[in-house]
């Protein structure tokens, strides 16, 4: 399911995260509001693995389109 699919299930604070800290290693319970607002799991290969992070980082297109839908507000 694309970002902009799920990014509306999201809580307003959860979306206020993922403003403040994109593009950083996405925090558990974030990702856990994301599975369960219909996007990707913690294994599932949308995520971005890195050896320098200690979790799941969203990709490049996702970071671009948070940043933009940002701004829009």
């Amino acid at each position: 399911m694309d970002i902009a699919q799920w990014w509306p299930e999201l809580r307003p604070p959860t979306r206020e995260w993922l403003v403040a800290n994109n593009g950083d290693v996405v925090a558990p319970s974030v990702l856990a509001e994301i599975v369960e607002a219909g996007g990707p799991g913690p294994s599932d290969p949308w995520w971005v693995t890195d050896d320098e992070a200690t979790g799941p980082v969203m990709p490049d297109q996702a970071v671009d389109w948070i940043e933009e839908t940002a701004n829009e507000e």
